[in-house]
């Protein structure tokens, strides 16, 4: 659920030291990023994006600039068009007109595996795991797929072992090197997620696109996966559709807001929670 009443809670903001104090966590990340010039280059551009769905129009004519080195959030009520927005990126939809550029190459129409090859990776809202294989074989799997042998499972169990310590290393960097040997379905919710980030990172992305990384989960786990995300964009790009805007205040660098599939507004937290009509698309005229 959107929690919209923290939209109109930050709304407004007493000062700028309140500002600074909040963004510290995000805002110092940036600042060593642009120090070193990468936050300056776009790594994601959209133009025009657009997705019809016979006469209605989900996505309407987006433009996104996503900074290279950075997280960038991208929010708005239910039906917005973020989701959406997520599988035109990554062509799980094609879309109606607009096109999309990577890396300074448009991938306009390519095929899902051929835009994760070139880099850009993404998880979806409820965990995409294998339940009945262990972690570490599911991290294994997503490092045979990077290897182009994702199906070679008559592989002898020492060819595959030999990527076991790559997979052990993705374990530790997301918290789970406990619990390799379990099966994934026994696995908390929280805990899946974070393998799905491992089997995620398997892949090296050089961008990743989370869908609701903290959606339905308990505050320990918001605040484990919030960390691990922080961790992982050390060295990445990172864009990602989040509803808890405790979350989007805490990570992110910059925000754009979608509302009925449209840019609403673009910005720092601190800028687009004061935006009279951003707090109007969460709340509604009645509450404007």
């Amino acid at each position: 659920m959107i929690e919209a009443h923290s939209i109109a809670n930050a709304a407004p903001v007493p000062d700028n030291r309140a500002t600074i104090r909040r963004g510290d966590a995000a805002g110092s990340a940036t600042r060593l990023r642009e120090a070193i010039g990468m936050a300056d280059e776009i790594i994601l551009q959209t133009r025009g994006l657009t997705k019809e769905f016979k006469g209605f129009v989900a996505v309407n004519r987006v433009d996104l600039d996503i900074h290279r080195g950075t997280i960038h959030a991208l929010i708005g009520p239910n039906g917005a068009g973020k989701t959406t927005c997520f599988n035109l990126l990554t062509h799980f939809l094609t879309p109606t007109s607009g096109e999309i550029v990577f890396n300074g190459r448009e991938i306009t129409g390519s095929p899902p595996a051929a835009i994760a090859r070139l880099g850009l990776v993404r998880s979806f809202q409820i965990s995409a795991t294998f339940p009945h294989l262990t972690v570490l074989e599911n991290v294994r799997i997503a490092l045979q797929s990077k290897l182009g042998a994702s199906f070679d499972f008559w592989r002898s169990d020492r060819t595959l072992s030999a990527l076991d310590p790559r997979a052990e290393d993705l374990l530790e960097a997301v918290g789970l090197t406990g619990f390799a040997g379990a099966l994934a379905v026994e696995l908390p919710y929280g805990r899946k997620r974070a393998l799905e980030i491992a089997t995620t990172l398997a892949l090296d992305p050089e961008m990743m696109l989370l869908d609701e990384p903290t959606a339905g989960m308990t505050h320990e786990d918001v605040e484990r996966i919030t960390a691990l995300i922080r961790k992982v964009a050390a060295n990445r790009t990172v864009l990602m559709v989040e509803h808890n805007l405790s979350v989007v205040s805490t990570l992110s660098d910059h925000i754009t807001v979608l509302a009925r599939g449209e840019v609403l507004a673009r910005g720092s937290y601190a800028d687009v929670s004061r935006n009279p009509e951003v707090i109007q698309a969460y709340l509604g005229a009645g509450h404007a």
